[in-house]
């Protein structure tokens, strides 16, 4: 009687335990279906619509960034449950990326859990910096390919010899626990800094990000390695037309070795030509961060992660802005987009102003910094050079 009872026993834990298991099967198949459905809603309405879509890309640019990642992010299936599938992860990667959309939200859309979405962003993320940095986003290291940028500089934006435009910005981010006001910025929020070297097409040559929120100006710069990153910068060259030799400079405010404007107190003719001419060549870096953020909007928003998570999705979007901006996409970037001139050459705002930056600070405002006695002298050469027949353009006169 006993060995009846037992084997009864067994028989009845056998059978529950499969309709557990059964159950089980049942309810992740049925969460199987509703994420794909949520999935299979924004790949439809991203892929075959005929305007600009909600990643900013067309199906054949989709298409290359997914052949890049998948190595990358391709999981297996297990015997209980299959994994998402590359394309999935890219997509809703892609998705967050370029609305900074929350978690809860993704989750309400594709049925997949917050944590899950949480690790599929962050393992994404340096998929795409890993597949893409190397073609993507790369200092130049030669003297050839810093000459090219400089000759882009001085056919599009007529400012000789230069090399790039440098700007930061501070991203806002979860306060790090423990962290104190290290990471507060002076408009009492918490941030990171990314800082960018931006050639004459909006193309990124240099980003660092994760300087804290609190640093100065010139220490953001000091904490960078961007110094290191200029390897063979060309020697000094006579700028165009002329026999007036000039070393090649940056563009930018925020350390002694870049190009400032002049002193708005008591410009005379010359100087208030070059300031003009140096306003047009820094746009490229304003408009660079205009692009980038309003097609990556995630960068607008307060990011819901921890500093070192933020790096990985801000270096995943240059990255992928760098690789649309090559492309030329007209998805990606459409004329209006950035600013530009009419006929005249007058202003015209692109219309990523509209929204601004938001959450994106520019850095702090301080005590400017004393260039050096050989960049007063080089400004000092592009000033007179200027207002020379080699140097001048035809409109300058009309907007100084």
């Amino acid at each position: 009687m006993a060995d009846e009872e037992a084997a009864m026993a067994i028989v009845c834990g056998l059978f529950l335990s499969e309709k557990k298991r059964q159950k089980k099967k049942r309810r992740w198949v049925k969460e199987l279906r509703q994420r794909e459905q949520g999935l299979d809603l924004l790949q439809h309405d991203m892929e075959i619509s005929d305007r600009a879509g909600l990643l900013h890309m067309n199906r054949e640019e989709l298409q290359f960034v997914l052949n890049k990642v998948a190595p990358f992010i391709t999981k297996q299936d297990t015997n209980m449950r299959l994994s998402i599938s590359a394309k999935d992860r890219l997509v809703l990667t892609l998705r967050f990326l370029a609305t900074g959309e929350s978690f809860t939200s993704l989750n309400f859309q594709f049925r997949v859990g917050k944590s899950t979405i949480s690790k599929i962003v962050r393992e994404t993320c340096e998929a795409l910096y890993e597949a893409f940095a190397e073609d993507y986003l790369k200092t130049p290291n030669t003297e050839e390919e810093w000459l090219e940028i400089a000759q882009d500089f001085h056919q599009m934006w007529q400012f000789p010899n230069c090399l790039g435009a440098l700007d930061g910005k501070h991203i806002n981010i979860l306060p790090p626990a423990h962290s104190g006001s290290t990471f507060r910025n002076y408009k009492g929020q918490f941030s990171v800094l990314m800082m960018a070297l931006v050639d004459a097409k909006y193309q990124f040559l240099y980003v660092s990000v994760g300087a804290q929120g609190k640093a100065s100006d010139a220490g953001v710069f000091a904490e960078t390695d961007f110094k290191q990153a200029l390897l063979n910068i060309p020697a000094a060259k006579p700028l165009p037309g002329s026999d007036i030799q000039a070393p090649f400079v940056f563009l930018g405010d925020d350390d002694e070795m870049m190009m400032k404007p002049y002193s708005l107190h008591q410009v005379d003719y010359q100087q208030r030509v070059f300031n003009y001419r140096l306003s047009r060549g820094r746009r490229v870096v304003e408009n660079g961060f205009g692009l980038l953020a309003n097609r990556w909007r995630v960068l607008l928003t307060t990011i819901m992660l921890s500093a070192d998570k933020v790096q990985k999705v801000a270096l995943a979007c240059v990255c992928l802005h760098n690789y649309l901006c090559e492309i030329q996409s007209d998805t990606y970037a459409p004329p209006a987009l950035t600013d530009s001139e009419d006929g005249e050459h007058r202003f015209v705002e692109g219309t990523w102003r509209l929204d601004g930056l938001g959450a994106m600070l520019p850095l702090q405002p301080g005590r400017p910094c004393n260039s050096s006695m050989a960049a007063r002298q080089t400004r000092d050469k592009l000033k007179s050079y200027f207002v020379t027949s080699a140097g001048k353009v035809p409109w300058q006169d009309n907007y100084i």
